[in-house]
């Protein structure tokens, strides 16, 4: 059976995408990650390349240490109006709300928030009819004018439409101005198993909305589809007038009911046009060639600047994370005493494959730190070093053990992470993959000291929104992190 693939693997949920001439830019949800919303670029829709986060000063993006692990950052719409890229988002902390940031340049700099205190809930979209009248919709669905430079709210919230009858979490409103009429897309039926995406239109932005007879218009529930829990997408037209969706799925692997690890991923696929104006989805789209994120990853450290696709827990302050203070290493301070706490001290990068391996040259001789492979406080595994024994951690729930132990040499040691097919693929009770944690000998040998069942790491188990991440941490003291590496391995 052919693959079928992400056009943005790994932890990569809630797309929203937007051209411009000839290049498209995508973003993507973040949770309890800094910096925040992963912005894309393109030239085909198939292969996108990191280029920054929108989300990247400490005044844009804040995120409160008792803040829940799938908090945070929720759901952008990112739009190009009257010379300027928009972003409307949804910080989920305590107190937060949605806002407005906006750019002339989509890598940067973008403005500091304009808080939207009239709009409620969450999954805001934008789009201005042909008055100038700046539409925000939202889940529920509803929606409210407002002045986007200001974020004055311009009317009364009304609602449009929500779904299908008895269908739950009408969300992921998406506006447009399509031919002769006005389309509404929404998500339903919640992100798991029963996601879909649905369709209404109607004369103006604020309808009356007819739903469209073959609704949903796409969905994998109940099928047998590699590429699960559909939904959440964007439409967009590309330069040559074909239409295309992007939407969130998920890639369950194992046995019975199934786990997925990367979290929710960025999938593709064409939109054509009935002769009655309905759009129709075809099958997905998958990159026929390697992509940026199948290339190995390699990190020395020797840039002021860490490469966008770093993320750390909730925020990252120069004191506990810096490429300065060693040159040519990565430097971090902790702040708790493990990778249990709301503030751990971590750095690290989506897991983009079902199969991968990642190491680290790890300087523990003042503290304790290492690799972790991490979904949240109460689910990662992870390898450490005190500059004199390896040691391999897992925390799953309320559980948290010491699983083994090596003696390794004084000095800085090569800890690594892989992961790989589960060993009794068919057997109904197999979890997705394993996860083996070890230390690499000088011949460049992986020694496993621990190989631990991956269904643990899964969203399945730990519940949430996010996916896998791996890098350094330091749990204790100071780690100096000389290179990391992280490649794709078949299987």
């Amino acid at each position: 059976m052919v693959s079928v693939l992400p056009v943005v693997p790994g932890f990569h949920p809630d797309p929203s995408v937007c051209r411009v001439n000839d290049d498209y830019y995508l973003v993507c949800s973040s949770f309890e990650y800094f910096p925040g919303i992963p912005l894309f670029h393109s030239r085909d829709l198939l292969h996108w390349t990191q280029i920054g986060n929108v989300l990247d000063r400490p005044e844009q993006l804040r995120l409160p240490v008792d803040m829940t692990s799938s908090g945070g950052v929720y759901a952008p719409t990112l739009r190009h109006h009257d010379g300027r890229f928009w972003l409307i988002v949804t910080n989920c902390a305590e107190g937060a709300g949605n806002f407005i940031v906006t750019a002339a340049d989509p890598t940067g700099p973008w403005s500091a928030p304009t808080w939207l205190p009239g709009i409620p809930g969450i999954d805001p979209d934008l789009a201005w009819d042909e008055d100038g009248t700046c539409w925000c919709t939202f889940a529920g669905v509803g929606q409210i004018p407002i002045d986007p430079y200001t974020g004055r709210v311009l009317g009364e919230q009304r609602g449009l439409w929500s779904g299908a009858p008895g269908a739950r979490a009408p969300e992921a409103p998406h506006l447009y101005h399509i031919g002769d009429h006005w389309y509404l897309l929404i998500a339903e039926g919640g992100t798991e198993r029963g996601h879909g995406i649905s369709i209404a239109r109607g004369p103006g932005p604020t309808g009356p909305f007819e739903p469209c007879p073959d609704n949903p218009i796409l969905t994998h529930r109940g099928t047998d589809h590699p590429v699960q829990n559909t939904g959440h997408g964007d439409l967009v037209q590309a330069a040559d007038g074909s239409w295309w969706l992007v939407f969130l799925g998920v890639r369950p692997h194992g046995g019975t009911p199934g786990w997925h690890v990367m979290g929710r991923e960025t999938f593709l696929a064409p939109v054509t046009w009935t002769e009655d104006g309905w759009p129709t989805v075809g099958d997905i789209v998958s990159p026929a060639d390697a992509t940026a994120a199948d290339a190995p990853f390699r990190d020395d450290f020797d840039l002021p600047e860490l490469h966008p696709s770093w993320i750390s827990v909730r925020d990252r302050s120069t004191e506990h994370c810096s490429t300065k203070e060693r040159s040519g290493s990565l430097t971090l301070r902790a702040r708790g005493s493990s990778l249990d706490e709301p503030d751990a001290v971590f750095i690290g990068r989506r897991q983009q494959h079902p199969a991968c391996h990642a190491s680290a040259l790890v300087d523990a001789g003042q503290g304790v730190g290492g690799l972790a492979v991490r979904l949240d406080e109460q689910h990662h595994y992870g390898i450490e070093t005190d500059g004199t024994q390896a040691r391999v951690i897992s925390r799953v729930g309320s559980v948290r053990a010491v699983v083994a132990t090596l003696p390794v040499p004084a000095g800085p040691t090569v800890l690594g992470v892989r992961v790989s097919g589960p060993p009794a693929p068919h057997d109904p009770r197999t979890g997705p993959d394993v996860v083996s944690l070890g230390v690499e000998r000088p011949d460049g040998a992986f020694s496993v000291l621990a190989t631990l069942d991956g269904r643990y790491l899964s969203t399945e188990v730990a519940g949430g929104f996010t996916g896998r991440v791996i890098g350094p941490y330091a749990a204790r003291g100071t780690v100096h992190v000389d290179w990391f590496g992280y490649e794709p391995l078949p299987g």
